[in-house]
């Protein structure tokens, strides 16, 4: 009995994992990061990283979970971490 009384008061969990949309607007990169329950993720870095693992630049996404980088010359990919689940990484092949 304690076992169903249990049950019914129990709040389901709900998870939820980091997002990113990425896109290439002339010489600009554009994207928003937050997370899939639709919230943003205000001051978390985005990271854009050549294949030979150099940060080229750091950003820290503002008020409206957004960040942009100038589009760099060769192969990269923009990386967004937010800090408590798997990463998220979006190549520039895909923008």
């Amino acid at each position: 009995m304690r076992f169903l009384l249990l049950m019914l008061v129990s709040l389901p969990v709900w998870a939820h994992y980091p997002v990113m949309t990425c896109e290439l607007d002339g010489d600009q990169i554009l994207c928003e990061v937050g997370f899939s329950d639709g919230s943003k993720a205000i001051g978390k870095k985005v990271q854009l990283i050549t294949y030979e693992d150099e940060v080229l630049a750091v950003q820290v996404a503002d008020k409206f979970s957004r960040v942009s980088f100038k589009k760099p010359e060769g192969e990269y990919y923009i990386h967004y971490d937010s800090g408590h689940e798997f990463p998220v990484e979006v190549d520039y092949g895909e923008l």
